[in-house]
């Protein structure tokens, strides 16, 4: 059965999601135990173990980020010219610092003297805390608005500064995002270890999740005053992209327009909370896999959230409201996205599979 536009846009938007949770859920892991690698006390036997067993995962996970790149360029290549223009600093030190990582694992593995241990643990922290970072910095950018000019051409100017990008609520985003992924790595690690080290890993769990709940708390009371986007005119999902045809308003606590019309969709951020907790108590309980499974749904919850708050909006402009860019307006031609539909169709399972596959063949 063929999709007509506005299903074909909506379904590529889907799989775009998906591909962000696997690719969250799969790196995730291993930049919350890059973070933790020097807080675990652990001795140099044990860091040797942890290190031969996710040094496999490192290369394999960032495949997730290619593919998010790639259907974001296919699907929406405006939205991936914006997003460039704008967060061209911040994708770079991202970009380097997924990509260092699994050098780092492997040359940790390959020497033996203390000194050079102690700086590739340092890498592997810094390669860690700069994505958990850095991404929460740009999701919190693209909740505020990201100051952006599209030209009648669709020349796209960014008019902002590096600096400007680090905001109070982008910061506050970013520190989040880094509380949650250290508390999705502790519980990795409480699930896979014994002894001091689990015990380790279980007081990491907790403090860093606390922070996490605080400041996710926190963040949400602050998106209620927050100037969110609408569009004014009518939507024109069949319609031909450009994201010119459209007026588009900004004002206080506009990103919880679509929890109005749909009330149903405040389960999402309740349930991130609520993930957060359980897990907190699976991990006081001894319960590891399932405060492991409780934090995977957190993880999950807080990336729906994101999505549900901003649809349709991809990358909204708070320079020049009208550039901002949508599913709808800016996505590419119906005949491309049933393309990308087929592609990602066979893609995404195989790299749900092959990266499942990998972590039970992992010691």
């Amino acid at each position: 059965m063929l999709l007509d536009y506005e299903m074909l846009r909506l379904v590529c938007w889907g799989v775009l999601g998906l591909f962000v949770i696997g690719f969250v859920l799969s790196s995730g892991i291993e930049i919350g135990v890059s973070i933790l690698l020097p807080f675990m006390n652990a001795n140099e036997p044990q860091r040797a173990w942890l290190v031969a067993r996710l040094a496999p995962t490192s290369a394999g996970n960032q495949v997730w980020l290619l593919a998010i790149l790639g259907v974001l360029f296919a699907g929406w290549p405006t939205v991936y010219a914006a997003t460039f223009a704008s967060f061209h600093s911040l994708l770079l030190l991202t970009v380097l610092s997924l990509f260092v990582r699994p050098l780092a694992w492997y040359f940790r593995a390959s020497v033996t003297r203390e000194d050079w241990l102690k700086k590739w643990d340092k890498a592997l922290f810094i390669s860690g805390m700069l994505p958990a970072a850095l991404l929460g910095v740009m999701a919190g950018n693209l909740l505020k608005g990201v100051p952006f000019h599209l030209a009648s051409d669709m020349h796209i100017a960014f008019l902002g500064s590096f600096s400007g990008l680090f905001s109070p609520f982008a910061s506050l985003v970013g520190v989040t995002s880094v509380a949650l992924l250290m508390m999705y790595g502790a519980l990795y690690l409480q699930t896979h270890t014994q002894d001091a080290v689990y015990q380790r890993s279980k007081s990491l769990a907790m403090s860093s999740g606390l922070v996490f709940l605080v400041l996710y708390a926190l963040a949400g009371g602050w998106i209620t005053h927050l100037e969110g986007y609408h569009v004014t005119t009518d939507i024109m999902p069949n319609g031909v992209s450009n994201p010119l045809t459209k007026f588009v308003k900004r004002g206080d606590g506009l990103w919880l327009d679509n929890y109005e019309h749909e009330p149903t969709l405040w389960a999402l951020p309740a349930l991130a909370f609520i993930g957060g907790i359980a897990a907190l108590v699976l991990s006081r309980l001894e319960r590891a896999y399932w405060a492991l499974l409780a934090s995977a749904v957190t993880v999950v919850m807080v990336i729906l959230t994101m999505a549900v708050s901003m649809f349709p909006f991809l990358a909204p402009s708070n320079i020049s409201l009208n550039s901002s860019l949508t599913i709808w307006d800016a996505s590419a031609s119906q005949a491309t996205l049933s393309a990308l539909l087929c592609v990602t169709g066979i893609l995404l399972p195989l790299m749900a599979i092959a990266t499942r596959g990998l972590y039970k063949l992992l010691p």
